[in-house]
């Protein structure tokens, strides 16, 4: 399958920063970060812990505000304020809210957007068998194992129709098998729905196996240090994990994330 048209950027970072106060001590987050992000890719965003990694979604989505720089919708400078709602974003716990029963949850995307419930619910519903969640309609979040309930969240940031797709770390706190079950099956409805993603994760065998890119941030400031290509064809396969490509890009995050040193030349060897 190949990639479709990456013309017209989605969202667009053009010199980013961020600062914020903290115990009356003025901190900087996020350090002229400049990327795009094109109609149909996924584009994966690794660093440290606080590299400013969810402070780079929340601004994107309009939640806070840079200290400097522009964010470009659709090639349009917005004001803040203007992007709320301009995408779908799912934080990394999954917030659903206990007193709603699973399709409830996932209708909300609709409700806030002014559908009627009734038309919310119907809309939904339609959609649990496609999320693997069919019978599980009228279950309470506490019912709903770990993985059933970022099933339910899924549902629910796609079903808000927005073409970009903000997603922080939503399958970190997942175990191990769940994690790599829904990997594989957020690429087959990435496969199928083409938005465009910014992905943060701190696993980079997730961010390679995932994405079309990956753009690596120092620790804070948060700084764009390098952007790796993923040449993995698609449709991705889970056996694509033990081939030279992808250690190839494996090796390259992780020197550029400063986990991987190269050895030191023994003293006396050839070149």
């Amino acid at each position: 399958m190949t990639s479709p048209s990456l013309n017209q950027p989605r969202v667009q970072l053009d010199g980013v920063n961020a600062t914020y106060i903290e115990g009356g001590v003025t901190l900087e987050a996020l350090r002229d970060i400049s990327f795009a992000v094109h109609d149909g890719e996924f584009v994966a965003l690794v660093g440290p812990s606080g590299s400013g990694k969810s402070t780079l979604l929340d601004i994107i989505s309009g939640l806070y505000a840079p200290s400097s720089g522009r964010v470009l919708l659709d090639g349009v400078p917005l004001p803040t304020e203007a992007r709320l709602g301009s995408s779908a974003y799912m934080r990394q716990r999954d917030l659903l809210l206990p007193w709603r029963t699973a399709l409830d949850n996932a209708a909300i995307a609709l409700e806030v957007h002014g559908v009627p419930r009734r038309e919310a619910r119907r809309r939904a519903r339609e959609r649990f068998p496609e999320f693997g969640l069919e019978g599980f309609e009228d279950s309470w979040p506490a019912q709903l194992s770990g993985g059933m309930r970022q099933r339910v969240a899924f549902l629910r940031t796609v079903l808000a129709e927005r073409p970009l797709l903000l997603l922080d770390e939503p399958l970190s706190a997942l175990d191990a098998l769940n994690r790599v079950l829904l990997q594989t099956w957020l690429l087959e409805l990435w496969e199928k729905e083409r938005q465009a993603v910014l992905f943060v994760t701190h696993d980079v065998d997730e961010a390679v196996y995932l994405a079309d890119r990956v753009i690596v941030l120092t620790a804070r400031p948060g700084t764009i240090t390098h952007i790796e290509e993923i040449s993995l064809p698609r449709p991705r396969t889970r056996e694509m994990l033990t081939s030279e490509t992808f250690h190839h890009h494996r090796v390259a995050l992780l020197e550029a994330l400063g986990l991987l040193e190269t050895p030191e030349p023994i003293l006396g060897a050839a070149p």
